[in-house]
């Protein structure tokens, strides 16, 4: 039956071509905008997770509290205490302490004096250690545009963006204004020996980065970090493991009565990430709903013209005695093959479509100048397995539903008026 149905409707081009087109197109929609979803998604965690997040985070309890003041006289003190303990209790994880800063960048001219100045968003990494953990997790070696990068504490990279406003040359001098770790005044010489550009504005527009080596001194952070990071050793990030490290770390370690005892949270639980990825998820369950909901409309109305160009010949079928049961079936069976194909084209069109824009990407820079959001300037797409499948959903529940309203007009059919109709 399935064959001969088949047949037919290869055959009777009419029927089946404008319903294939509008699945397939349908189908195709729903791939790449999944697609497009999952890719932001993804570059969302990356972009937080690298720069600020980490897939968990251990700071003070007052720090975490107050965490985008940056204020580090509530800094972790002992460090090296504390990273030996979470190397030993969550070996699937790397560790790194991080110090972010704030402060003044001034620029002197060849006589020593202030040509300009600028403030900066200072964070300082483990940049001189044999792992090169922290280079290739900001993946600075892509970023940098010029010079080199650091081989020595006090030398620092500076957004390629903002050494440009302040006209500051590789291999120059620049000293940064900032406040110590007891809220004293402090100023320390670095050389730029390096611009880098990260594609995330927020970064990219007054970015430097130093060695903690470099910073710690003139911070009065000697064995202090702000934050500890901790990571997958495979960069992954695992939602539904980071829970159980951060309740048995904080089980053991975390004195809620203790303001400076160490408390670790999690990707989610950090820049209201939860609710945003919890949207994301929602927008791309309401995408699909749209997509089977209009499309069942378009192809109810596909059925119903159909449905009328075939008004005699169920009316025959009927008449030699066919089952309006068995009819009505034959018409989901039909529309099921349509679907399948319909999908099975659109999906192909749409994973090629969402493979080039996770290649390629579009360039968003003009719309995140003035963003605080940490996503990349350039949007990709990406595919899944989940890409390959998830169009047959819209795809096959439209083309069934629009065929099942459509089709229950047949059951309004008179016996009695057939032949009637058939001599008229």
């Amino acid at each position: 039956m399935i064959r001969f149905l088949f047949k037919g409707l290869i055959r009777d081009r009419s029927r089946s071509l404008f319903p294939v087109l509008t699945v397939m197109a349908g189908v195709m929609l729903t791939v790449v905008m999944y697609s497009w979803i999952q890719g932001t998604e993804t570059d969302m965690i990356s972009s937080n997770a690298n720069f600020n997040t980490g897939h968990v985070k251990i700071m003070s309890r007052a720090y975490a509290r107050e965490a985008e003041q940056i204020p580090n006289d509530l800094a972790l003190l002992d460090i090296d205490t504390i990273l030996t303990h979470v190397v030993q209790d969550f070996p699937q994880m790397v560790w790194t302490p991080r110090i972010r800063f704030g402060g003044l960048l001034d620029v002197p001219d060849e006589q020593g004096e202030t040509k300009s100045q600028g403030p900066v968003a200072g964070l300082a990494v483990d940049l001189l250690s044999s792992t090169n953990i922290e280079t290739d997790i900001l993946n600075l070696q892509k970023a940098l545009v010029r010079g080199r990068l650091p081989q020595k504490s006090h030398e620092i990279l500076v957004g390629d963006q903002f050494a440009k406003s302040l006209d500051l040359p590789i291999n120059h001098t620049a000293t940064l204004i900032s406040a110590t770790m007891y809220g004293s005044q402090t100023t320390e010489n670095f050389t730029v020996v390096g611009t880098i550009r990260f594609g995330v504005s927020a970064m990219d527009r007054g970015a430097i980065i130093v060695d903690l080596s470099g910073i710690r001194p003139g911070l009065d952070m000697e064995n202090a970090a702000g934050e500890i990071l901790g990571f997958y050793q495979d960069f992954i990030y695992r939602d539904n493991e980071v829970n159980y490290i951060k309740n048995a770390f904080n089980a053991d370690y975390s004195l809620p009565g203790d303001q400076f005892s160490p408390q670790m949270l999690s990707l989610r639980d950090q820049m209201g990430l939860a609710q945003t990825l919890e949207m994301v998820d929602y927008f791309s369950t309401l995408l699909i709903g749209i997509f089977v909901f209009v499309m069942s409309i378009v192809l109810w109305n596909a059925g119903l013209m159909g449905s009328l160009r075939r008004y005699g010949e169920i009316g025959v079928r009927l008449a030699i005695g066919e089952d309006k049961g068995h009819l009505y079936r034959a018409m989901i069976v039909e529309s099921v093959l349509i679907g399948l194909v319909g999908s099975i084209l659109g999906t192909a069109l749409g994973v090629l479509f969402s493979y080039y824009l996770q290649v390629n990407g579009i360039d968003i820079s003009s719309m995140m100048k003035n963003a605080s959001m940490l996503i990349s300037d350039v949007v990709r797409a990406k595919v899944t397995v989940v890409s390959f499948v998830i169009g047959f959903i819209p795809g096959l529940a439209a083309t069934i539903l629009g065929t099942s309203i459509s089709g229950i007009g047949i059951y309004k059919r008179q016996t009695s008026q057939l032949f009637k109709e058939l001599e008229a």
